[in-house]
């Protein structure tokens, strides 16, 4: 529960639902696996929970959305908050009734100066948030631009950590109880010799992804000589009403995450969608986070979904055996989906008066 917790926080900086995934894969999978949790199931629960990376803002995905249907970018980002919320929180209860059923792991008993002190010791982390939260919003950089601000500012923290570390005599190997750990207030930090190897493993990830992305945009380019956008706009006009279009727009949306990424999904079908469920009395804006909530479910949908294979790549996994992990926390992603859907205020409460 607190690895997906983790998944929704770092999706405020990477906006990328595979990122979230390598990066709370490779660092929590490792710990989840000591404390007892079935493998198998801690990668499948890195995959789910990097399905809100492309919901909770800043999101790519919505930057693209808003270009291509001229949709205010600021209002799409508000609207993700809430139902990107609800998905971690769905998954937080899937992911408890799964463990509870299995018996694994245990509860740690809350204390609330144990959260104020580890929250005070990860400040360095929540610096970055902000960051890149100040950076976008303010426009002092692009989202792009933000990636290597973060590279930059890790790199440099991660080095004087190092050193800091070192001059006051931390050792690695020593085991860390509460008090101690609350108390540090520095990372572990790493030396100039490791920047290579980590060069090397990042590149080794997005091998995983170049290829999965390239045939997806394949796949796009002949769907399109094909005249499929024209066929699929023609079927979803032809239902008539508002819940028969919203609901089959949802329907192509899912069956295309499960073959397609979810930016090639986006190309393809948001600028048909969008207007016919708009002349059918779908608000934009909600339509746009039933769109991309959508489309976020299909990174753990086989036999495409891509954070499978980044859970996979980052753990050492094999693909198949995460496919039956996944099955609660997709439900509880679909349940989310259908709320969001019939609950246009999740999507629009936050947003101002238009």
């Amino acid at each position: 529960m607190a690895s997906l917790g983790a998944c929704g926080l770092f999706a405020a900086i990477s906006g990328s639902n595979s990122a979230t995934t390598a990066t709370i894969g490779s660092m929590l999978h490792p710990e989840m696996v000591k404390g007892g949790y079935d493998e198998r199931f801690s990668a499948a629960t890195a995959a789910a929970g990097g399905c809100v990376g492309i919901i909770i803002p800043p999101s790519i995905i919505f930057i693209v959305y808003g270009f291509l249907m001229n949709l205010p970018i600021s209002d799409l980002f508000i609207a993700g908050i809430i139902p990107g919320t609800l998905m971690v929180l769905a998954m937080m209860v899937a992911c408890f009734i799964v463990c509870t059923i299995n018996g694994w792991g245990f509860l740690i008993k809350l204390s609330f100066r144990r959260v104020v002190l580890t929250g005070i010791g990860a400040w360095l982390g929540f610096f970055a948030i902000g960051l890149v939260l100040w950076g976008i919003y303010t426009g002092k950089f692009s989202p792009t631009e933000a990636a290597g601000v973060t590279v930059g500012f890790c790199i440099i923290v991660g080095m004087l950590s190092f050193y800091a570390n070192k001059m006051m005599g931390d050792s690695t190997d020593t085991p860390i109880d509460e008090k101690t750990f609350a108390s540090q207030l520095v990372v572990e930090g790493f030396t100039l010799k490791e920047i290579p190897s980590i060069v090397v493993r990042s590149a080794q990830i997005s091998g995983i992804l170049a290829p999965l992305i390239a045939v997806s945009v394949v796949m796009q380019q002949i769907l399109s000589a094909l005249g499929a956008q024209e066929a699929i706009g023609q079927f979803v006009t032809s239902m008539g009403g508002y819940y028969p279009v919203l609901f089959t727009a949802m329907a192509m949306v899912f069956v295309a995450g499960m073959i397609l990424e979810s930016l090639p999904v986006t190309i393809i079908l948001a600028p048909i969608l969008a207007p016919i469920a708009q002349s059918v009395g779908v608000d934009p804006i909600h339509f746009s986070v039933i769109f991309l909530v959508g489309a976020s479910i299909g990174f753990i949908t086989p036999p495409y979904g891509l954070n499978l294979y980044v859970a996979s790549g980052v753990t050492g996994v094999p693909y198949f055996r995460l496919l039956r992990y996944s099955t609660m926390y997709l439900v509880a992603l679909i349940s989310v989906w259908i709320l969001v859907a019939l609950t246009p205020d999740l999507a629009l409460f936050l947003l101002p008066a238009r």
